[in-house]
């Protein structure tokens, strides 16, 4: 007994401590550079075309939306500030553990899902641009499938060394997309300046005579997906600075800065494209953004230039993406909701190795099913499906923040206004419904609902081994023990 309770003094005290390597301005770019990622390349003109000119407005309701829910992790985290996140909170709220599995399941499921299909446009956005710059490059699926699988092993090699180096990483990628942005939105000022219908941003137009509230649901929710992000920094909580200081300021600060340049492009979007172009791209992989500047700056070899930067802001998504799927499974490993092994760090570096290797095999995975399965809509559903189950999730953590105000043991440093957790919870719950999707997107259900069953069939595994063989109960060894760094 001695020895062995040696050894989990060590394990808890030495070996399961990552480095605490970020300071505010690391946290400030990580955060705007998940938020800002592949969703305003992608999903811009879609949000136009539900409502036409004032796509502005879902992109501020989408941001009033997820700074609910942010207010609520806020109060979670600077009380539980343990790199576990969601499934953590959702534990302690309710200690279920079959909840407490399928929240993590959730999560990782969609940061892995939605990584693995950045590394496909990263491969497809790179093989494109170096084939119009020097001719001759394959561009088919083959080539395709090979670079994006080794683009998500140089992830993992990244993270590997350290999230200090990581997050550094993430700060020049951040760097590069938000002065793409930037270029972007000056010159579809610019071109408003001249000859651009500045009228239009106050003109509202949706496909198939939907009501105005219907519309902006709808956009609302296709708008959210570009808002999500915020959530990933919660699993990055025993590697920050003085987390109970750091995150409440810093979060706002970047939700805020994203909605405004999410503001600016919508406004540039509708202003500069023609109402009847902004649904058809020229070039669907470079999105509606590609065509603003070929429009305000017919000038600029855009076509050369493009597809890099969406490769900057794709491989951004995908880097903090696996970082948060890494560390959220290192969290439950190490408090035994998973394997302990997953909670292995790397003796020097203190970076979670299992963890980054087995979300890495996962998402290597199911890389080669979506690039084997380009054609199928399933697969073109899935950033949808990604939105859905983190809304889901949401609606779970305000609820969790409600009931663990009951809970004065320990006081957070930060405290949301009461009215918060109600509001964010029925509003994330709404945008969860049929009425917030189009008919054709609500394949996303179908694929939500595989997924959940998958994490239910890891579930009874993974409680058929601890009973059977290692004679263990599931779940969360030491609650107590959840406090101490």
């Amino acid at each position: 007994m001695a020895t062995q309770s040696t050894a989990e003094q060590v394990h808890d005290s030495d070996q399961g401590e990552l480095k605490r390597a970020i300071g505010p301005r690391l946290l400030l770019f990580f955060i705007v550079g998940d938020i800002i990622g592949a969703g305003v390349f992608a999903i811009t003109g879609d949000v136009a075309g539900e409502v036409g000119g004032v796509a502005w407005v879902p992109f501020l309701v989408a941001f009033a939306v997820a700074a609910l829910t942010a207010l609520s992790y806020l109060e979670l985290v600077t009380k539980h500030p343990q790199a576990a996140g969601a499934a953590l909170f959702v534990h302690k709220a309710f200690n279920v553990h079959f909840l407490t599995f399928i929240v993590a399941f959730a999560v990782v499921c969609s940061g892995i899902t939605s990584a693995s299909t950045s590394s496909g446009l990263v491969a497809s956005n790179l093989l494109l641009g170096l084939d119009g710059l020097v001719g001759g490059v394959p561009t088919g699926d083959t080539a395709t499938l090979l670079v994006a699988l080794g683009f998500m092993v140089l992830l993992a090699l990244v993270n590997l060394r350290g999230v200090g180096e990581s997050v550094r990483f993430n700060v020049v990628l951040t760097s590069v997309v938000v002065l793409a942005l930037g270029v972007i939105i000056a010159i579809g000022f610019w071109a408003m300046a001249t000859d651009g219908d500045v009228g239009r941003v106050v003109v509202f137009e949706s496909p198939g005579e939907k009501n105005v509230f219907a519309a902006i649901t709808i956009a609302t929710t296709v708008a959210f997906f570009a808002m999500v992000g915020f959530e990933d920094s919660v699993n990055m909580v025993e590697e920050v600075e003085d987390p109970g200081r750091t995150f409440p300021r810093v979060m706002l600060t970047g939700l805020g800065i994203c909605a405004v340049i999410y503001v600016l492009v919508a406004i540039t979007v509708v202003v500069v494209i023609p109402p009847g172009d902004i649904t058809d791209p020229v070039n669907p992989e470079a999105g509606i953004l590609l065509d603003v500047v070929r429009v305000g700056a017919p000038g600029l070899p855009i076509d050369d230039i493009f597809p890099f930067l969406t490769v900057f802001a794709v491989a951004n998504t995908a880097l903090i993406n696996m970082l948060m799927a890494s560390r959220l499974i290192y969290g439950m490993g190490k408090q035994d909701v998973l394997p302990r092994s997953l909670s292995a760090v790397l003796p020097g570096r203190r970076s979670p190795w299992a963890a980054i290797l087995f979300t890495t095999a996962l998402a290597l995975g199911l890389i080669t099913y979506v690039r084997l399965r380009s054609d199928s809509d399933v697969v073109v559903a899935l950033a949808g499906t990604t939105g859905l189950l983190l809304l889901a999730v949401f609606t779970v953590v305000n609820i969790a923040c409600l009931v663990l105000r009951r809970d004065t043991r320990t006081e957070p440093v930060f405290r949301a206004p009461t009215w918060v957790p109600y509001v964010g919870a029925a509003t994330a719950a709404f945008l969860v419904g049929p009425w917030a999707r189009n008919e054709d997107d609500h394949i996303q259900y179908s694929i939500a609902g595989v997924l959940l069953l998958i994490g239910v069939a890891l579930w009874v595994l993974t409680w058929a081994t601890n009973r059977g063989i290692r004679s263990q109960r599931t779940g969360f060894r030491d609650i107590d023990s959840l406090e101490e760094q």
